[in-house]
């Protein structure tokens, strides 16, 4: 992964990048994470996230697996002198537990203006059975 070295120092400028990603020294252990959004609409499990400067073919992978959805990209740095950047570079991954009755063998992927959006078909929901009574049993004393 590449680093961006700083040309000028802007001390509270910094300070204001450091609170934005607070975990910003243990990102090359847990890879840079993704914004993103996740809701339920039409029976459909909807998770949105940005990806903005990507090639969906080459550098974007979408799977599933046990009821995990994983996504991972990559954005590569330019070789070229600059003076200052806010881009973040690298891999860049989520995992995400799908809710219960999600279908994942019906999943698409679609990316447009850099937001990935993955939909998860989601199962009719399991149709209630009537409440049923338990009767509650009781020891039998001994007599005596």
């Amino acid at each position: 992964m590449s680093t961006l070295i700083r040309r000028e120092t802007r001390p509270f400028l910094e300070l204001f990048d450091w609170m934005d990603t607070p975990m910003t020294m243990f990102r090359p252990l847990l890879g840079q994470g993704m914004r993103m959004e996740d809701f339920v609409k039409d029976g459909h499990y909807v998770v949105r996230a940005e990806l903005p400067g990507v090639d969906p073919d080459k550098e974007v992978e979408v799977s599933v697996n046990d009821g995990i959805l994983s996504i991972r990209a990559e954005r590569k740095e330019e070789e070229i002198d600059k003076t200052h950047s806010e881009f973040r570079y690298g891999i860049f991954s989520r995992r995400i537990v799908l809710p219960a009755g999600a279908d994942d063998e019906h999943v698409q992927a679609i990316y447009d203006k850099g937001i990935l959006e993955v939909v998860v078909d989601l199962k009719d929901k399991e149709v209630k059975k009537a409440e049923r009574h338990i009767t509650i049993k009781q020891p039998k004393l001994a007599t005596k």
